[in-house]
């Protein structure tokens, strides 16, 4: 009997720390559940607090456009330090402001620094190309082609194409023999493909016509709002000269030619002239990153917009895209 009562004991023992050990693992899976459900709706909450903190900062970067539209800044002894007094500088970069919990990093780029590919003559359209794996054959197909896609007759260019292209291809339209609407029509010209288009074109161009500027300046790049990529693509334009053009206009646009000649020297401003503007556009990108504080969430927000303080609501947005990076 107490061999059988020490077997029972046992076996009670063993079903005890059974049950224990089990409970103990659903305690801890819901502890861990719950912990997850925290950070989530925690994530989920910071997420949205920064996306209307992007949002207020697309905002205000519009407010300040309509207020100062296309007003350079030129840094001086009594303003050198203009950048705390006017931090909402185009085509610079532009300290992080405090908002609500958090802050915004805004960033506006005026579209006059890209190529307009409706205006732009044969030699820019050639220049933009710079800098991809391209022969030359290859650039004057993709040229000749963006001006037959342009134009309004059916008469090809050398290189260029029209309907009897367009047409015989696998899944066939018409060229379309009017100004481009949108950048990613570029992907239906000839000899442009995905690799080269998302490889770096499209930031490199825009489609946006400006009826306050002539048309001759808009077949130009702004010397201030260009990328550097694209400032790399100009003739005589060295790597080391496009680092200086940028630190320059780190403190302040450039408002004259005597500044370019001064940081670029006669040779490359003579090779370049033709090609650039010191004249911006109504046209603005702006890019605006939310986040909070103690926060690694950031959610940013994107959008294009055209300022006309002539009209009743002084602007009118293009684009939107939510959610970038």
């Amino acid at each position: 009997m107490f061999k059988n009562l020490k077997n029972e004991v046992g076996i009670a023992l063993f079903l005890v720390l059974w049950v224990l050990t089990l409970l103990s693992v659903i305690v801890g899976e819901f502890c861990h559940a719950m912990r997850t459900e925290v950070n989530i709706t925690r994530n989920f909450k910071e997420m949205t607090q920064s996306y209307y903190i992007a949002a207020a900062g697309l905002n205000q970067a519009i407010s300040q456009l309509i207020a100062n539209p296309r007003k350079p800044f030129k840094a001086t002894p009594e303003n050198g330090e203009a950048d705390e007094k006017i931090p909402w500088r185009v085509n610079a970069e532009i300290p992080a402001i405090a908002f609500a919990q958090g802050q915004f990093e805004v960033r506006i780029d005026n579209e006059s620094g890209k190529v307009n590919v409706n205006n732009a003559g044969h030699e820019l359209l050639t220049l933009m190309l710079n800098g991809f794996e391209l022969d030359d054959t290859d650039k004057n197909i993709i040229v000749d082609s963006i001006s037959d896609w342009r134009d309004k007759d059916d008469l090809h260019r050398i290189n260029g194409a029209e309907n009897d292209y367009y047409l015989s291809l696998p899944d066939p339209y018409h060229c379309k023999n009017s100004d481009f609407d949108s950048v990613g029509e570029l992907l239906l010209v000839r000899g442009i493909s995905p690799e080269i288009f998302y490889g770096g074109l499209k930031d490199r161009v825009t489609v946006y016509q400006d009826e306050t500027v002539k048309k001759k300046v808009q077949s130009r790049i702004n010397i201030n709002a260009a990328s550097s990529s694209l400032l790399r693509a100009l003739p005589g334009m060295t790597d080391e000269l496009v680092q200086n053009l940028m630190e320059y206009r780190k403190e302040a646009d450039i408002t004259s030619l005597a500044d370019l000649i001064e940081i670029l020297g006669s040779e490359t401003y003579t090779a370049i002239y033709r090609f650039i503007t010191l004249e911006s556009c109504a046209y603005f990108t702006i890019k605006s990153m939310g986040s909070m504080k103690e926060s690694t969430i950031k959610q940013g927000i994107q959008a294009l917009v055209k300022i006309n303080t002539r009209e009743e609501k002084k602007y009118k947005i293009l684009q939107w895209v939510d959610r970038i990076e």
